[in-house]
């Protein structure tokens, strides 16, 4: 970093009055502060690395304290990022500015093979941390469990289950299994037994001198899975209003409730059905026509639940968990055990040919089963699912849906609200910067929970246009709390300045 890049990071959190995810400024006056390693290491498990900034106060309203010694805060940094497991392989920097010393320590983030970065001396599950907003949180032991997994190819989805034999299984889905394998041109299986493919699939493993069911077989064409797991089923929730908790009009906390069980491919369609029978229509003009389509289009729900079902953690210590939809007045949310695996992250996701597989041998058995009354198999595992789930919600007219992937699950949202910004049909970025200065225009203040339920937003989202309308002074904060809190809240600025198209600030007086 040079002299004009640190002035504008510390300008930044000046602005927001808070660290960041990716930035973090600690006084260390004559030492470095004594448990920095938690910072160092939740840098290097957090997406993108972070950035210390070496004698800036958060105290102080992040002013340049400056370092005593730097060559030695130089030394003893550079030998704690050694002794992190792995090694921390930070570019360290001493800059003068204002006549005072302070370093920079741009931390990397560690590739997911060598994940999780700990402190050999709290030891792996009280040593390793992640950045949440401005802080470091520790990893739970199902957290460092998922990263040490995904250092390789998982095998729980091929793990046998006791007690289990091929008459768990459902003969119609096996028989049609089977025939979609054998009747392809130079099929290795056209002259084995039944049994034998099995086998060779995975579907059925070996204990000892028995054949079992694996837990992939048994979930993908079992009769009922739930025999043996309870919670690997999907739970669907109609919510009225648009938080969880908030009671609706006669004080009810949900307005419908569902367990859905059985094998992957019966769980669809009745997920489907619940959906339909909660969904609203709503209207759209096509030329000179209007039409009337459902509130949620059924190709991109049908996808996201594929995906939450078929590549959700299998582990031992998420089979507690179902799978879970929740719908509220605004939206609707997929929600699953595990986050992204492997290469795959949330900015490649509907990329022609991106595509990891956690549950590799579940996955090869889905792309042959069909569920009844459907010529398609399950899913085809080519990476081209979330590219469909776009071009549904495009064609319908809404906005993207919301990736929110974290180490222990992954969420997609889903929002009803028509998207702006339509042309030729083709679907723009949605910008509700004037949408939320119209909201707080009309009186008062307001918390970021309101604005989003106000505004059909996400969470994500409504922070992201807060931070950009704060950067813009064009609203502040009316309480104490730091931006990343939900009891913070906001109102029209005082003076206002947006930057215009040259790049120019541009006053604007709230009074006029």
């Amino acid at each position: 970093m040079n002299e004009s890049e640190v002035l504008e990071t510390i300008a930044r959190l000046r602005d927001v009055r808070s660290d960041s995810t990716h930035v973090e400024a600690k006084t260390a006056r004559n030492e470095l502060p004594k448990r920095l390693w938690e910072t160092i290491s939740a840098f290097s498990n957090t997406r993108g690395g972070g950035t210390l900034l070496l004698g800036v106060s958060e105290e102080a309203d992040f002013a340049i304290t400056g370092v005593s010694n730097p060559g030695k805060i130089q030394h003893d940094l550079a030998s704690l990022c050694t002794c992190m497991e792995p090694p921390v392989r930070a570019h360290i920097e001493v800059h003068r500015i204002a006549g005072k010393h302070l370093l920079t320590a741009q931390v990397p983030e560690l590739p997911a093979a060598h994940k999780p970065c700990y402190h050999p001396g709290a030891g792996l599950t009280n040593g390793a941390f992640i950045r949440v907003a401005d802080g470091d949180r520790k990893l739970s032991h199902y957290e460092v469990q998922m990263l040490l997994s995904a250092r390789g190819q998982p095998k729980d989805d091929e793990e046998p289950i006791p007690g289990t034999t091929i008459d768990d299984l459902q003969p119609r889905l096996v028989r049609g299994l089977l025939a979609r394998l054998r009747r392809r041109q130079g099929s290795p299986f056209a002259k084995l037994s039944d049994d034998a493919v099995l086998r060779s699939i995975k579907a059925l493993v070996p204990i000892g001198s028995r054949w079992v069911c694996s837990l992939g077989g048994l979930l993908s064409l079992g009769k009922y899975p739930q025999q043996f797991f309870p919670a690997l089923s999907l739970t669907f929730v109609v919510y009225p209003g648009a938080e969880v908790g908030e009671p609706g009009a006669s004080q009810e906390r949900f307005l419908d409730n569902v367990r859905v069980e059985g094998p992957i491919p019966a769980m669809l369609e009745p997920t489907m059905a619940v959906l339909r029978r909660n969904m609203k229509q709503r209207s759209i003009v096509r030329g000179l026509y209007r039409e009337d389509v459902e509130e949620y289009p059924a190709t991109a729900i049908r996808e996201a639940l594929i995906n939450a079902l078929a590549h959700r953690d299998l582990s031992t210590a998420a089979r507690g968990t179902p799978v879970q939809v929740q719908m509220f007045q605004n939206r609707l949310s997929i929600v699953n055990p595990g986050g992204l695996f492997g290469p795959v992250t949330v900015d490649l996701l509907g990329q022609e040919g991106i595509s990891s597989t956690r549950n590799s041998a579940m996955l090869r058995l889905l792309e042959d089963i069909t569920p009844a009354g459907d010529r398609r198999a399950i899913c085809e595992n080519r990476g081209s699912g979330v590219g469909a789930m776009f071009a549904a919600l495009r064609q319908a007219g809404l906005p993207e849906p919301d990736f929110d992937d974290r180490i222990s699950s992954f969420r997609v949202t889903f929002l009803n609200s028509p998207a702006r910004g339509m042309v030729a049909g083709v679907r723009t970025r949605r910008d509700r910067r004037d949408e939320i200065l119209a909201l707080l225009a009309s009186g008062g203040d307001f918390s970021r929970g309101q604005i989003s339920a106000a505004l059909g937003l996400t969470d994500v989202a409504t922070r992201k246009w807060l931070t950009i309308l704060r950067k813009e002074r064009m609203i502040e904060i009316t309480t104490k709390e730091k931006t990343r809190s939900k009891y913070a809240r906001y109102r029209i600025a005082k003076v206002r300045t947006r930057s215009s198209k040259r790049g120019s600030p541009t006053p604007d007086r709230a009074g006029k």
